[in-house]
């Protein structure tokens, strides 16, 4: 930008051109460092380009997924630390769209605030190029608004989208699913970024409330609320060229009761062996204090599993094999049966 793109009356108004564009040059290292084959056209302009890659690919179909963070950014603002939440803004969607079998491609931001502090924003986007980056997809687009008069100068709100491409004969889904298919969890980092109106009825949301060491967390309570979404697009991505998968589902707000029931087809149920997999402490710290019944924390929170699939029974050993090979944690966590559609966990 020339320095002539500045409006006096404009700034007087509440919204500074400047500080837009200072933070655009502080986040471009990032959005750069995001950038794969695929990715055309210049940093800054009108329209994110991308050029699938469709080799092997005979009938190609795109698949997106929007979502937010939800008010967990209350606790990032508490805590002024505001380089992770854009880890879970890409977390949301990239988690979503693999479910479908899709490889994610590209990601665009788009961040809302009331004053545009150049150094927070890019610490924003900091988040979300690593969220991409772990996920193997490019940052090919965003947008920064500023809202003088909407909301308060130092809070934002942060949403995206992503966009994954899957050949049709590769999509993952009910269809495939079988009666007894092992389900398989992948553990998730904790809280993830569901439930957060709850957490924050619980806790003392509060500076000092945030930075206290919580003994049986072994760290503070704002670490353990912030720790951001973990992304499973590469181990998933491991996992396919190893094991047949049959369906996925993204545990996220609603839990096991709303989300495994989306990967099974009528007349068969999901069989859940809550003892089979391991329970992050916060989430006993969130049941105890706010004295929430279990069925509740199983029908709001992914309670230690953030992920899960169906695949052969054949296939459970090579499986888990794969996915601890990938780093990540995987249980068996139940099997498919005859019945009505739902999960059935046994609480």
């Amino acid at each position: 930008m020339t320095d002539n793109s500045y409006s006096q009356s404009y700034a007087q108004a509440g919204v500074d051109l400047r500080a837009g564009y200072a933070a655009v040059e502080l986040m471009k290292s990032h959005v750069l460092s995001t950038m794969t084959p695929g990715s055309l056209g210049d940093f800054g302009s009108f329209g994110g380009c991308f050029a699938p890659d469709l080799t092997g690919i005979k009938d190609p179909v795109l698949v997106s997924a929007t979502d937010g963070v939800g008010t967990k950014l209350k606790l990032a603002m508490v805590m002024d630390k505001h380089d992770t939440v854009g880890i879970d803004c890409v977390a949301m969607s990239v988690n979503d769209i693999i479910c479908t079998g899709a490889e994610p491609l590209f990601f665009l931001d788009y961040i809302a605030c009331g004053r545009i502090f150049p150094e927070k924003i890019a610490s924003i986007v900091s988040g979300v190029a690593r969220g991409c980056r772990e996920s193997g997809c490019a940052l090919v687009g965003g947008e920064t608004a500023e809202h003088p008069g909407m909301m308060p100068e130092d809070e934002y709100d942060i949403a995206g989208f992503a966009v994954g491409l899957v050949d049709r004969s590769a999509l993952l889904g009910p269809a495939r699913v079988r009666e007894g298919d092992a389900i398989i969890g992948l553990a998730s980092s904790g809280l993830h970024s569901n439930g957060f109106s709850l957490v924050r009825k619980v806790f003392e949301i509060s500076v000092e409330s945030l930075a206290a060491y919580v003994p049986g967390l072994g760290c503070p309570l704002g670490e353990a609320l912030l720790t951001p979404t973990r992304l499973y697009a590469a181990p998933l991505r491991a996992l396919k060229k190893e094991a047949e998968v049959h369906a996925a589902c993204n545990i996220s707000g609603g839990g096991f009761f709303e989300n495994v029931p989306r990967m099974l087809p009528e007349g068969l149920r999901a069989l859940i062996d809550v003892t089979s997999f391991s329970r992050p402490p916060i989430f006993d710290l969130l049941m105890r204090e706010g004295a929430i019944p279990l069925r509740d924390m199983y029908n709001t929170y992914n309670m230690g599993i953030g992920f899960a699939l169906c695949l052969p029974p054949d296939d459970i050993s090579r499986a888990l094999n794969t996915l601890t090979a990938a780093g990540q944690d995987a249980y068996v966590i139940g099997r498919v049966i005859p019945g009505e559609r739902g999960a059935e966990l046994g609480l």
